[in-house]
């Protein structure tokens, strides 16, 4: 059912009216849902805690509820609310100094955080006034654009109408609250009562997709950059039910990718709907119909409701400029705290876009009048990229597209240091940033830069970005990302929208590239396997804030306190989280050897392991395309298989103990009965043959669907299958250790559980199988624990010196394993102890060496691939 936006609710907040929908859903987030009659329960209490006076408010606007109730609170108050970036950094903290809210609010842990830093305002605030916007996002500067409530509720109003929206949609939230279009989702469903899956998820991190289907979710909004992301997680074969459209803004989105999603959205069901817009004007101007998009891919459509555009001609130019006239149109500008007095300063909007409309009476940009770019759906403004670097005393002219800013600066400077605070202050992902050392700025016969010249400096140096630290900075936060991933995962081009895994890491490669990621970036986010590289960018330097006041009780009561170095400070600078996967792998590999040797007994580590091999399988090996990633998945069996049939043979050689069928791990298979020398290497055996059938499983597209929509059920089927052989209703054929699938399976579901009950489920299977694994209590007890702490907690607290040890021996532990038997015996004699360090330094040296290696044969056979694709396509060329 569709809902009319009523007239009489024209210039009146929805948020002021969010009960009115009673128990239907409003916010579904990871943890609960939130009816709206909860919503507007805890808007007003928020509204209470800002006070019964009319206050400037300032947001740090991120994905969660907290941040949405103090968002909704302020717009339904009439408290005027200035949005800043999420996470904080040199831009919020900017425009707080320049126009000294009086309130501050921040999200965390959970709740809403009030620094009320007056009690009464010292700004004279225009009646209108509702909130206040940096322009498409953060451009550096403290302009800011001032909209009233009118202009956010028809905004709202006009989305909802031509979108259809209905109280039964569901929105992801895959742009952040304080971005206009991400803005523009939340007001324009809560305008008709529908709901909001409240996340912050990638489209590249299959969480996100498992939301998408549990929450039945029908739309979600992209920017041009999302669909490269899309690409890459084989969107295309999706099975995706709920969805109804796609929404696209933030910049151009080449056309024929426009007809290309265009006409997949007609052949699975689902809309795409590309639209145009600027803070200027809320957020929209103008979409295009979907059954239009395939035949005017270049056009951005059709003003919204209660919009109209006009074209007026530019002087000196063969062209006109858009300019666009509706009740969302912002009051005006501020630039100063004074201007927050002003009222409507202007009726219409000039976009600073050349446009044409067609005889079809759809409107296209065919350029821009003034010196903006917009990347990833942020306005750049060029000539405050100058001032920028003018103010660090450079002299530099600035250049760019929407995929990036180029900037040729005169001089010798560390352009590293230079373009990773550039971005920060710009607010746009580091990769963006590409500055160019030059004797001279290129200029025209007039003396002004020549800017096409700058920009072709964009290509020129493709490759060798002066604006990226050298290898032996590996150690500072100016580590460039793209030089890790290249060096890590042995790869020469890496583009911006490429991830960890899209790349090729798998659990092998991903403790090294995560430990100096976390060295490069003074942090490690989560799931940053699955993020684009753009988006993989430095902590973002917060300096100490006063004590804040929980939102809670009379703010005035509580006054901002600064402390000093505490008990805490101390703690988090001598310990800190290292990922539990990581820590169990180093923990068991010491547990394994020790018990092998006879240096201490404890066993069920190897089978813990098992279990992260499933739960790491399924974050690395389940990503994009069916091909790509049977590509990635053999590769990863290849970076197992080798090295091991290049020892095993070692051994074959020098010793009696084993046979050709331990060399081609087959042993379970062709190998004696029972338990003998010849079963040492059964984890490794047993790992290759599970992994390859797998492999082969998924190849197939019946299967390959089936995971892809149901990847927590599909886990459960994998246990299911070993149950006959965990009950020995058949025999398994593996000597002496019985099946194990079933325990890859738990850590495959430990992965895909994505809800509370999910992971209550697992613990129960659990807890159901593993006690009856085997008749030694002490192993299984093993097995059950570390297995629980693998699926509850994702990270354990280490003393950070220990960091690049665990690292070391889990990234190198399945070549400790096979290193180890023909190791220690050599030492044995001089004492155990010394044989369990023998037996770990030369597993280690043996991952060293055969990792380097391998990765030398890849970048060979890559060469030769890209030599020979050369050949052919000089054969072909004409002439």
């Amino acid at each position: 059912m569709r809902v009319t936006v009523q007239p009489e609710l024209a210039g009146v907040s929805f948020a002021a009216k969010l009960a009115r929908f009673g128990d239907s859903t409003a916010i579904k987030t990871k943890n609960q849902s939130v009816s709206y009659r909860e919503l507007a329960r805890r808007v007003e209490d928020m509204t209470r805690a800002f006070g019964p006076a009319r206050r400037l408010i300032a947001l740090e606007a991120e994905n969660s509820l907290p941040s949405l109730v103090a968002y909704l609170a302020a717009l339904s108050s009439g408290n005027p609310l200035l949005i800043l970036p999420s996470g904080g950094g040199a831009a919020a903290e900017m425009l707080v100094a320049a126009y000294d809210p009086d309130i501050v609010v921040r999200a965390s842990a959970g709740e809403a955080v009030l620094d009320v830093l007056h009690e009464e305002t010292s700004h004279e605030l225009h009646p209108e006034l509702a909130l206040l916007l940096s322009t498409s996002g953060s451009t550096g500067s403290p302009k800011l654009v001032r909209l009233s409530a009118e202009s956010v509720q028809a905004n709202a109003a006009a989305i909802a109408e031509y979108l259809h929206l209905r109280p039964s949609d569901t929105a992801a939230t895959t742009l952040p609250l304080s971005y206009c279009y991400g803005m523009s989702v939340v007001n324009s469903h809560l305008l008709v009562g529908a709901s909001l899956a409240l996340t912050d998820f990638s489209v590249v991190d299959p969480c996100f997709w498992e939301l998408v289907r549990t929450e039945n979710v029908t739309s979600f909004a992209a920017v041009p950059y999302t669909f490269d992301l899309l690409e890459r997680v084989g969107f295309e074969h999706m099975d995706l039910p709920s969805l109804r459209y796609i929404t696209q803004a933030g910049g151009r989105l080449a056309p024929d990718r426009v007809r290309s999603y265009a006409e997949l959205g007609r052949r699975q069901g689902w809309d795409l709907f590309v639209m145009y817009g600027q803070t200027e004007a809320t957020a929209r101007m103008a979409y295009l119909p979907p059954d239009m998009a395939a035949e005017h891919p270049h056009a951005i459509g059709v003003p919204v409701p209660g919009g109209s555009f006009r074209l007026e001609p530019v002087p000196g130019l063969d062209a006109s400029e858009l300019v666009y006239t509706g009740p969302n149109v912002m009051l005006g500008y501020a630039e100063k705290p004074e201007d927050l007095a002003l009222g409507r300063v202007i009726t219409e909007l000039q976009t600073g876009d050349l446009a044409r409309c067609s005889s079809s009476g759809l409107y296209e940009i065919v350029g821009r009048r003034s010196r903006f770019v917009k990347i990833v759906g942020l306005r750049v403004d060029l000539g405050q990229v100058e001032r920028l670097l003018a103010d660090l005393g450079l002299t530099a002219a600035a250049a760019g597209s929407d995929e990036a800013v180029v900037a040729a600066v005169e001089g010798s400077h560390d352009l590293a240091l230079i373009a990773k605070s550039l971005a920060q202050d710009l607010g746009v992902p580091r990769a963006a940033i590409q500055l160019r050392s030059v004797q001279e700025i290129p200029r025209l016969a007039n003396g002004k830069p020549d800017y096409p010249a700058v920009q072709a400096l964009a290509f020129h140096g493709k490759g060798r970005d002066h604006g990226t630290a050298p290898a032996e900075e590996r150690g500072e936060t100016r580590v460039d990302v793209r030089r890790i991933f290249a060096e890590v995962l042995e790869q020469e081009n890496i583009a911006d929208t490429d991830t960890f895994v899209s790349l090729g890491g798998d659990s092998l490669s991903y403790v090294a590239a995560s430990l100096r990621l976390e060295r490069a970036l003074g942090y490690i986010p989560q799931g940053w396997h699955l993020m684009p590289l753009c988006e993989l960018v430095p902590a973002p330097h917060r300096p100490q804030k006063p004590a804040a006041a929980p939102a809670t009780g009379t703010p005035g009561s509580r006054q901002p306190m600064r402390v000093g170095r505490t008990a805490r400070d101390v703690y988090l600078r001598m310990f800190a989280p290292m990922e539990t996967g990581i820590v169990l792998r180093a923990i068991a590999i010491i547990f394994i050897v020790s018990t092998h040797i006879g240096f201490f007994h404890w066993g069920g580590t190897a089978h813990v392991l098992i279990a992260v091999a499933g739960y790491n399988f399924a974050r690395f090996q389940l990503t994009g395309s069916r091909r790509a990633r049977l590509r990635r998945q053999l590769r990863s069996i290849a970076r197992i298989v080798v090295p091991s049939i290049a020892f095993i043979g070692f051994a074959f050689a020098v010793t009696d103990t084993y046979t050709w069928v331990n060399v081609f791990l087959l042993n379970p298979l062709l190998g004696p009965e029972g338990w003998g020398n010849q079963s040492r290497f059964w984890f490794i055996e047993i790992l290759v043959h599970i992994l390859l059938g797998l492999a082969a499983l998924l190849a197939i597209p019946a299967a390959d669907r089936a995971q892809r929509r149901w990847p927590w059920a599909f886990a459960l089927a994998l246990i299911a299958v070993d149950m006959p052989l965990f009950f020995g209703l058949i025999d398994s054929g593996y000597p002496g250790q019985g099946p194990v699938l079933w325990l890859f399976g738990l850590g495959w579901a430990a992965a895909a559980s994505r809800t509370l009950w999910q992971r209550a489920a697992v613990t129960a299977i659990a807890l159901l199988t593993i006690p009856l694994s085997f008749s030694d209590q002490y192993r299984t007890a093993t097995m059950l624990v570390g297995f629980l702490i693998l699926l509850w907690v994702p990270t354990l607290t280490v003393p950070r010196g220990l960091h690049r040890l665990i690292a070391l021996l889990a990234s190198a532990s399945l070549y400790i394993y096979v290193t180890h038997w023909l190791v220690y015996p050599l030492v044995e004699e001089s004492g155990k102890g010394l044989a369990v360090l023998a037996s770990l330094a030369a597993g280690v040296l043996y991952w060293g060496a055969a990792t380097r290696t391998m990765g030398w044969v890849e970048r060979q056979l890559r060469r030769r691939r890209a030599r020979a694709q050369s050949r052919r396509h000089y054969e072909v060329a004409p002439g």
